[in-house]
């Protein structure tokens, strides 16, 4: 142990961030544990290290006591005071033992010490850099895939893609550059474990906000997210601004900000929906891309019955009840719908009339959705055309259904 040691722990220091005082304290310890497992295992002893020289000595301590019982642990009074008159009953006395050939076991033991606290300090600063990436997106190469896991490489360290957090639609392989979501951060005692999702809704938002500037600016606001990852999502936007119109802003021109997202997801299909204070107006936009001729909400439960023409019933449920089960997820209401047979089957003594009056049903009219179709002017989606035809119902599949999202 010497200047130029103490020098080489200045430069760790700057280099990784881990304190001298830290480190020396270190070693301290962990040279004195190898002197008590070499040398005096039932010594009292202490180690200290000289912070301008980095010399090192070994002090044995020894209490003052007037009946000495074990000579390792115990000095006289008297013997004491031979080597300094001011000792006096209870005091510690320190003697040098410091062992000649001390040195390469305190070289070896000092670089264990440093090699292991480097160690730590670089998890430590992975660890609380990723810990505050909670919930955002990353991009890192896929390294190795070990049974159905996919681990990627981050640089200093990697993520972890579990099988439940994959896309059905994704296909890895080594070398493959891929975008994931960090959902959790664990601390082990291997370094950090970093957690990702391809399947997350919070992926779909943060992809949107990256390539939507009205999003990064907060003049749009993206309020909800509902995800079957893979297959089909729907979001709800919003605008502070009443000449920004929030769907049209995250189409982008020619739909060319949706399609980025839609290719990263390899495919998958996204509905844009508009958020309205109105609840009635709210749950028929989240059946986009279906027609909606009124709704009628109960909102101390939130539940909302939605009538939609007789040809459009197939579409508003979606295969598989897909469009009608996120609609519910994107409005946290439940959704009850019903096409205008069926209401009429129910309540034969209403008429078409009825549904408008604003007593039964509370009033939304198809005429605002042609109004926010013309706005959002978006191309008739060939998918939504092939839903149509697999879906049970025997709906008029010749009828062009305009839908609020840009596919094409």
């Amino acid at each position: 142990m010497n200047s130029e040691f103490l020098e080489a722990l200045y430069d760790l220091e700057k280099e990784k961030g881990i304190s001298v005082d830290v480190l020396l304290e270190a070693i301290e310890a962990a040279l004195l544990s190898a002197y008590k497992r070499n040398f005096g295992s039932a010594q009292n002893a202490k180690v200290t290290i000289d912070r301008e020289t980095g010399d090192f000595k070994v002090f044995s301590q020894k209490n003052v006591v007037d009946d000495v019982e074990d000579n390792r642990l115990e000095v006289s009074l008297e013997d004491a005071q031979a080597i300094d008159p001011n000792y006096s009953l209870g005091d510690v006395v320190e003697t040098e033992v410091t062992p000649k050939n001390f040195g390469r076991i305190a070289a070896q033991t000092a670089k264990q010490v440093v090699v292991q606290r480097i160690r730590e300090a670089e998890r430590n600063v992975i660890y609380e850099d990723y810990s505050n990436r909670e919930g955002d997106i990353i991009t890192g190469v896929i390294q190795r895939i070990e049974q159905r896991t996919v681990y990627i490489e981050l640089g200093k360290t990697e993520a972890v893609l579990a099988p439940s957090e994959q896309m059905p639609s994704d296909n890895y392989h080594p070398g493959m550059r891929v975008k994931t979501y960090i959902t959790e951060v664990r601390k082990t005692t291997k370094g950090p474990q970093i957690l990702v999702s391809r399947t997350h809704p919070g992926l779909l938002k943060r992809l949107f906000e990256l390539e939507v500037p009205e999003l990064q600016e907060g003049t749009v606001e993206l309020l909800s997210v509902a995800r079957e990852a893979g297959y089909r999502s729907k979001i709800a936007v919003y605008s502070k601004d009443e000449n920004v119109d929030p769907v049209g802003a995250c189409v982008g021109p020619k739909g060319m900000r949706v399609q980025n997202i839609v290719t990263e997801l390899n495919g998958e299909k996204i509905d844009i929906v508009k958020y309205d204070a109105d609840p009635s107006k709210y749950v028929a936009n989240s059946l986009s891309p279906s027609k909606v001729v009124a709704v009628e909400v109960w909102e101390d439960e939130k539940v909302a019955r939605v009538i939609v023409p007789d040809y459009q019933l197939s579409l508003a449920i979606g295969k598989e009840g897909q469009n009608a089960r996120l609609a519910a997820k994107l409005t946290n209401w439940k959704i009850d719908i019903k096409s205008e047979s069926q209401m009429k089957e129910l309540y034969p003594e209403y008429t078409e009339e009825d549904y408008f009056d604003g007593s039964s049903v509370n009033g939304y009219i198809e005429d605002y959705i042609d109004e926010t179709d013309k706005a959002n002017d978006e191309s008739f989606n060939n998918d939504d055309q092939d839903e149509l035809n697999n879906t049970e119902s025997g709906a008029d599949t010749e009828e062009v259904v305009k839908v609020k999202e840009a596919e094409k």
